[in-house]
């Protein structure tokens, strides 16, 4: 599948398979998708506010009229997949989700990234420049009707479509969505393509996994969570990726330095032109925290303030 085809809104890609992109990818600007069966139609996620979800629904129309919407099911828990869950839950379509991600899809998860827009100081200044193209207030967190662990199968009109539980790895209850017969994969946000990934949950021995797994899988199209959609060849980069930073990483754990003084040293390379490269910041922390339990675990919030930093939101003057 060509990567060349990044635009706004629906994509067919054939078997009764569609995409609907958002470039540029970046925070907040993430892909969801749908898949045809007899008579029926399975959402793969939601965005992440209501009017940018009511815009895919619409989208998606002229399909969903011939195949009316059944299932919806989440990739993970964060909130770019899941604030327009509310608007599927009134259609009366049934949602499903990981047992993981569910825990995490509650009101007071939501209402805190909301809050982060009105923040002072570094973390507001990036919330609102990386947020600020989406409507965040009034949300009400809409969590799963089922869940599952493991691996499950769902029937959509006739046809195979398999749930395939791998993290902890970006999120604690990340999910492939994998449509055999169209050798096709909706991977969410296991699979950055053109962005930096990042390990929220990890660890990200546990992540280079679950690319393998992709990797060995008779797909040829994936649809990542971010990006335009791709091949395993972009796959294989986001791995390389991981795989480079935990390596350095642990070298420079071996070698005494702490958190800060890693992420200060790591030089990226090839992967210095990546958007979001402050991401490293929690992928490095993340590295440190498996390899050091006694480690600090800040919240979300801390952390953003880190790759705020590093992305040239500089700390606020008290």
């Amino acid at each position: 599948m060509s990567t060349l085809d990044y635009r706004k809104g629906l994509h067919d890609l054939g078997q009764g398979c569609h995409a609907w992109l958002q470039p540029d990818g970046s925070w907040g600007w993430s892909n969801s998708g749908l898949i045809t069966g007899s008579g029926t139609s399975l959402l793969v996620d939601t965005l992440f506010d209501l009017a940018l979800t009511r815009e895919m629904l619409d989208g998606f129309g002229p399909v969903v009229a011939d195949h009316p919407l059944r299932t919806l099911v989440n990739t993970h828990s964060d909130p770019d997949h899941t604030f327009g869950n509310e608007l599927i839950a009134a259609r009366g379509v049934e949602i499903v989700a990981s047992e993981a991600a569910a825990e995490l899809m509650t009101q007071e998860a939501a209402d805190a990234v909301t809050a982060t827009k009105r923040m002072p100081g570094t973390l507001g200044d990036f919330a609102r420049h990386v947020f600020g193209p989406f409507e965040l207030e009034g949300i009400t967190a809409t969590g799963p009707d089922r869940t599952f662990t493991g691996e499950e199968s769902v029937d959509v009109g006739g046809r195979e479509v398999r749930l395939i539980q791998v993290g902890p790895a970006h999120t604690p209850g990340d999910a492939l969505v994998h449509v055999p017969d169209a050798r096709l994969l909706y991977a969410g946000d296991i699979v950055f393509v053109g962005g930096t990934p990042i390990a929220w949950a990890g660890p990200i021995e546990r992540w280079v996994a679950a690319l393998d797994l992709i990797l060995d899988m008779d797909v040829t199209t994936v649809v990542p969570g971010h990006g335009p959609v791709s091949g395993k060849a972009e796959v294989a980069v986001m791995r390389e990726y991981l795989v480079f930073v935990e390596a350095e990483a642990r070298k420079r754990y071996d070698d005494g330095l702490d958190v800060d003084e890693a992420i200060a040293t790591i030089e990226l390379g090839r992967f210095a032109d990546l958007p979001e490269s402050g991401r490293l910041a929690q992928n490095v922390l993340n590295v440190y925290q498996q390899l050091d339990p006694g480690v600090a675990r800040p919240d979300r919030l801390n952390v953003l303030t880190r790759i705020a930093a590093l992305e040239g939101f500089p700390r606020a003057t008290p």
